[in-house]
């Protein structure tokens, strides 16, 4: 019987390594910008403008804007001075539609779905005329109905509003 040698352990340690690393090659682990968006290291994200009757709507749009894009890490929050591009939303429409009612009663809602809806513009930081990337956002929550409706109404905005900002740094950071 023959015996291993070190030498030979090691060498076969050292191809099944290279077998591991080469089985991934072409992929990278750091986010890849959009070809449009390559020079763009820093966003300011300014305000969002609010078309609907929800109170400090575009308030809480901007700051779960601004938490997704911090919490991908592909850009960094920037101030006016150094910043490469300012992104501008819009929130358009917040709605809500029955999922589900009782059982006796078709116009009594168990269960609603709402939708808010966020147009955004990515405008270069030298040139404010120049839009690098635009797009709209739909983020959805479903939610049940106690006592209560605009409590439930107002608890499920944050989750809606987080699907859409996701929604825009995921075309922002991935570009689909």
């Amino acid at each position: 019987m023959r015996s291993v040698t070190p030498h030979t352990l090691l060498l076969l340690a050292l191809s099944l390594g290279l077998a591991a690393l080469s089985s991934c090659a072409g992929y990278r682990m750091e986010g890849r910008r959009p070809q449009a968006l390559a020079h763009v290291q820093n966003i300011r994200v300014v305000l969002f403008e609010n078309k609907t009757l929800i109170p400090r709507g575009e308030v809480l749009a901007t700051n779960s804007v601004t938490d997704a894009l911090a919490s991908d890490g592909t850009y960094r929050i920037a101030h006016d001075s150094n910043a490469d591009a300012t992104l501008h939303g819009t929130v358009e429409t917040v709605t809500y539609n029955q999922v589900r009612s009782t059982r006796l009663d078709t116009l009594r809602s168990e269960e609603l779905e709402n939708n808010v809806t966020i147009r955004w513009e990515l405008r270069d930081g030298k040139n404010p005329m120049k839009v690098l990337a635009s797009g709209k956002a739909i983020g959805t929550s479903r939610f049940a109905i106690d006592s209560n409706l605009q409590t439930a109404r107002t608890n499920a905005l944050p989750d809606a509003m987080q699907r859409a900002a996701t929604q825009v740094v995921g075309r922002l950071t991935d570009d689909f």
